[in-house]
């Protein structure tokens, strides 16, 4: 077996100081973007695959592309993350109303 030896602690070890809890600390005191911040960044990632769509749509009736299956795809996808926002939204307000009806 390997033996590791530890030498002698000096008198002088720094104590770490308190530190004032960051606004943009969680409660549980780990760092990570604020709610707000997290539906703010979703809800602009719906919106750009929407747009992403939208132009697919212009390019296919314009006769830029005449690849149907790449924007039935891309409308698809577009669906797809508009229900999931929804359903995101809907949980939300559910937590939301039941909260207002706790009794302090």
């Amino acid at each position: 077996m390997n033996e590791i030896l530890i030498g002698k602690l000096s008198q002088n070890i720094p104590t770490p100081r308190p530190m004032r809890p960051d606004p943009g600390l969680g409660p549980t005191g780990k760092g990570g973007p604020a709610f707000g911040q997290v539906l703010k960044d979703a809800i602009m990632e719906v919106n750009q695959v929407q747009k992403q769509s939208d132009e697919e749509i212009h390019k296919l009736m314009t006769g830029e592309v005449n690849d149907v299956h790449t924007a039935l795809i891309a409308v698809q996808k577009a669906d797809m993350s508009f229900q999931m926002m929804m359903q995101i939204r809907n949980k939300i307000v559910q937590a939301y109303q039941e909260i207002m009806r706790m009794q302090l």
